[in-house]
């Protein structure tokens, strides 16, 4: 017989113990957050339909490509899901008595099959949430808020880039840009950080576009002061887009300065969020000190996705942002933090010839609400012991035929050395 060749799937991993702690302290934490922010937890669909997740309401043709899809025994086309957002945004279109604004969160699984690296699989964990039902930039400014707010807790330090793709294509508009070609200019634009301006113009060149509106690119692209507001002032006055978004950033701005985080928030006017399901604000997160390059966090306001979905023109305020799990993980040993989670023992229970009295013993302190681990090795009492120190167990609860005997229990602190003797838990 052929032996099996026991290896993972290419982009999945298993998480032994000591790392699967982490992770789930990273997760609880993240989870409170959303919590302690008013969002409401939803769990929706691993498998869906291809059609729903290729919807141009979707991720993209980027992401399109790199879904995974099978079919079923009825042979219906079907994928897994590679974000959550579309998945929700089919729970507001299948629900429309959903009471508005609806604040969710989910923390799932998803999946792509691209390219691997640092903090990214092809089986990885999002951390989403969604306001749908604000108009208004607050919904941004809560967000990016709760976000600064998670990462203090895990005691990253972040930076929030953001930007507004109305005022990103108005301004591609005012330069003369075919109105066919906006969204390749705007994936390009968007690697400007990875591949520098002379790369990006070389791109541009390589779209066909003309020369005036290359050379206009380009000098945005040059100019010192594009990076702050009063830049955009002039071009508003020619172009509605980016009059609309000039307006939004300033409302938001405003939010961030009044609440103290303008700091940690940088206007960017080249960060584009590749996905066409973007109609607005778009935002991403950095760690400061670039342990990791890519970003550990984004989002953005997509009014149009759900409306597209139930096959109206209807518009729905709709903002998320998204964490992942498996990144931030990465962030976190990257960064050499150590993660305070004390998952420690409370009792090691020792059984010497006192299965079922031990186990008794056992039920009954967890019944009190403590962390207790029953020894079913069988070994002999100085190896585990042993064993207890280097798993830095709190303490041992030795139950011998003498202790049931005479209705005790011996209790040693395994820091201090010092045993107690206990009452045994009768029936």
């Amino acid at each position: 017989m052929k032996k099996m060749d026991y290896q993972n799937v290419k982009g999945t991993q298993d998480y032994l113990p000591e790392s699967e702690v982490i992770r789930r302290k990273v997760r609880r934490t993240l989870e409170d957050v959303f919590i302690q922010y008013g969002c409401k937890p939803l769990e929706t669909p691993i498998l869906n339909y291809s059609e729903l997740l290729a919807s141009k309401y979707g991720g993209g043709s980027e992401i399109i490509e790199e879904m995974y899809t099978l079919s079923d025994r009825g042979e219906r086309q079907l994928a897994l899901r590679y974000d959550l957002t579309i998945p929700f945004a089919k729970v507001i279109a299948m629900n429309p008595s959903m009471r508005m604004p609806f604040k969710r969160y989910e923390i799932g699984k998803v999946f792509r099959d691209g390219p691997i690296k640092t903090g990214r699989l092809r089986e990885f964990i999002q951390c989403d949430v969604d306001i749908v039902g604000v108009n208004s930039q607050i919904a941004e400014a809560e967000l990016m808020v709760m976000a600064l707010d998670a990462f203090r807790k895990l005691e990253l330090d972040v930076e929030i880039q953001y930007n507004n793709r109305k005022l990103l294509t108005g301004m591609l508009e005012v330069f003369k840009t075919p109105a066919e070609k906006i969204n390749e200019v705007v994936l390009i634009l968007d690697k400007l950080d990875k591949i520098g301006i002379d790369a990006v113009i070389e791109e541009l060149t390589e779209k066909g576009l003309q020369e005036t509106t290359l050379n206009k690119i380009n000098q945005f692209l040059m100019e010192k002061n594009n990076s702050t507001f009063q830049y955009f002032e002039v071009y508003s006055k020619e172009n509605e887009l980016v009059r609309w978004g000039l307006k939004e950033l300033n409302e938001l701005s405003s939010y961030l300065k009044y609440l103290n985080v303008d700091m940690k928030c940088r206007f960017n006017p080249f960060l584009a969020r590749g996905l066409d399901i973007y109609t607005g604000t778009i935002y991403e997160l950095f760690l400061t000190n670039k342990t990791i390059q890519s970003s550990i966090g984004s989002g953005g306001r997509y009014d149009n996705a759900i409306g597209g979905l139930i096959g109206t023109n209807e518009t729905f305020s709709t903002v998320g942002i998204s964490f992942g799990l498996d990144v931030i993980y990465t962030a976190l040993n990257e960064s050499n933090i150590d993660v305070k989670n004390d998952t420690r023992i409370d009792y090691l229970v020792i059984p010497i010839k006192t299965e079922k009295e031990s186990l008794l013993v056992a039920s009954d302190l967890r019944s009190k609400g403590f962390r207790v681990e029953l020894e079913m090795s069988g070994k002999k009492l100085g190896k585990v012991l042993n064993k207890a120190n280097k798993e830095r167990v709190k303490n041992v609860v030795i139950v011998g035929e003498n202790e049931v005997l005479n209705n005790e229990i011996q209790v040693k602190d395994m820091a201090s050395g010092e045993i107690t003797m206990g009452k045994f838990p009768f029936h």
